[in-house]
């Protein structure tokens, strides 16, 4: 029974990690690396044919966004997630896969230009609907026997529609252990979801660190505050761009912009037009509609009782085509645009930023966190120039970020989270934050709580019957990497059938001899015809 240290330890994107449970193995989480991390992600220890099982937190693309390329090498396992997360897993595994053919496509044009080699996308839609098929939508609250050794429940986190930590209950052989993996814990108080549910025993957490270095500023008005960044761009003339999330944010975004309408907060622009720039999160929008019971939290079910929408308004503009998207930035009046990505790496909204970056007219609006190494962190650190689409853009428009937004609890958030445990864990291992976070945070659960806490390093495997390292790492520079050859997503699954093929191998190793030399005569039959 072991645990194996993957990805976003002492980093805040690529999550996964790895257990071993009798002859069982899954993964919790697998997700995308996103802006620079400082650290290289560790290798999955089995080829993906091995992995029986893979639990999913929540649907942001940094826990899910490489479940296809998982696919693509030869998983065939079940997923499980909460039924929000499935849906929007529906979505933003197609949406991510599209931005990467379309970006791919654009670099490749420019490649072919220069005489340079093409780039592969790191998977493509037949993977994500390959993996779709493989999610299993569970209840809150609900406990799940996934087989003789794994039970596992899902409790709501707080943090984006459908998020959950999951608790894990491993049985082998006669020894028990409990271990529970956080997710990312959510904020308090924030629009539309529940607060985060506390769970009361383990003896292993796993815990995010995000913000275990800061404090939320108390007492914010994100409306008022809103309200007065869109009447002061509009006095100028200008078009507030507000690149957001498209799911949790876009929508916490609306339910804002619905009570500065409803209150007349802009009173010289009343009925002011407010854009919602992506395919993506109109669709998200709709998910969150279909899963008030379960998610809502009591003020919006009330306001839904009432015959309110929460999250819609007059002069509400959704925009699907790209034909749609382009006319907003030909019509000249002022406008609030809000668009993906959050941290524009990618998406329609480098496109306004284009339109409106180089404007002393118009503001743009950061509504959530900016990793290292992101167009939108390089924005909040004041840059005066700008590189999009091959052109160097200045950077004149008014930039401004909403305080203590985030979606994710801040240190007195999390402190709280992990101190409504009854019962101390025997380990508390600090995760998905960044390095000098990781290890900060850890220390003051050690220093003024007194519980056993540590940041590991990926790579690092923890015995969880001993309580013992096994293997302890100290971390590879991403600097360090050697460069990765770009790999087609066909040659990846052909990858994962020669591991599957190899797994199969490996299963019939007491089969009869018969039969075993039948089946090595094809193996060597087909191996001859594409030897080269």
């Amino acid at each position: 029974m072991k645990l194996e240290f993957i990805g976003a330890d002492h980093g805040v994107t690529g999550s996964c990690h790895y257990v071993e449970v009798g002859d069982k193995k899954f993964l919790v989480d697998y997700g995308m690396e996103q802006g620079v991390n400082v650290y290289e992600n560790a290798p999955l220890p089995v080829p993906p044919a091995e992995i029986d099982y893979l639990f999913v937190t929540h649907a942001h693309i940094d826990h899910t966004g490489m479940i296809p390329e998982l696919v693509a090498r030869g998983f065939k396992g079940k997923i499980f997630a909460s039924n929000a997360t499935v849906e929007l897993c529906n979505i933003m595994l197609r949406d991510c896969a599209h931005i990467q053919e379309e970006e791919v496509k654009w670099r490749n044009r420019k490649a072919l230009r220069a005489g340079k080699p093409k780039e592969m996308p790191v998977y493509e839609m037949a993977d994500v609907e390959a993996s779709l098929k493989l999610f299993n939508g569970v209840n809150y609250n609900q406990t799940v026997k996934v087989d003789e050794n794994i039970t596992i429940r899902f409790i709501d986190a707080g943090h984006i529609l459908g998020s959950a930590s999951i608790e894990v209950w491993l049985t082998e052989g006669s020894e028990s252990r409990k271990i529970v993996f956080s997710g990312d814990i959510g904020n308090f108080n924030k629009p539309l979801i529940k607060d985060p549910q506390y769970i009361k025993d383990a003896d292993y957490v796993l815990m995010e660190s995000t913000y275990g270095d800061r404090l939320h500023e108390a007492n914010v008005d994100h409306v008022s505050d809103l309200a007065k960044i869109i009447e002061d761009t509009f006095d100028r003339g200008g078009n507030v761009v507000i690149p957001a999330f498209a799911v949790g944010r876009t929508q916490e975004l609306l339910f804002f912009m619905r009570q500065i309408k409803q209150n007349n907060l802009v009173k010289k622009y009343p009925n002011f037009p407010v854009y919602v720039d992506s395919p993506l999160a109109i669709e998200a929008t709709n998910v969150f509609k279909d899963n008030l019971t379960e998610c809502y939290d009591e003020e919006t079910k009330a306001l839904v009782e009432q015959g309110i929408n929460p999250i819609s308004f007059p002069n509400l503009k959704m925009t699907v085509s790209s034909d749609e998207s382009m006319a907003i930035n030909f019509d000249k009046s002022s406008k609030v645009i809000i668009s993906a990505s959050g941290m524009c790496d990618a998406g329609r909204i480098r496109h306004h930023l284009k339109h409106n970056l180089w404007r002393n007219e118009s503001s743009v609006v950061f509504a959530g966190y900016q990793a290292f190494g992101t167009l939108g962190r390089a924005l909040q650190d004041n840059v005066s120039e700008i590189r999009l689409f091959g052109e160097y853009i200045s950077v004149n428009a008014h930039i401004e970020t909403l305080k203590s937004i985030s979606s994710h609890a801040d240190k007195t958030g999390l402190i709280k989270w992990i101190t409504s445990f009854e019962k101390k864990p025997a380990h508390i291992f600090v995760v998905h934050g960044d390095d000098r976070v990781c290890d900060s945070f850890s220390k003051e659960l050690r220093d003024k709580y007194a519980l056993k806490a540590m940041a590991p390093f990926s790579g690092s495997v923890f015995d969880l019957i001993t309580g013992e390292w096994i293997k302890e790492t100290k971390g590879v520079a991403v600097a360090q990497r050697a460069p990765k050859e770009a790999e087609s997503s066909v040659y990846l699954r052909l990858l994962g059938a020669g591991e599957k093929l190899l797994k199969i191998i490996k299963d019939n190793k007491h089969g009869a001899n018969k039969d075993l030399a039948k089946f090595a005569d094809q193996i060597n039959d087909l191996a001859k015809k594409w030897e080269i």
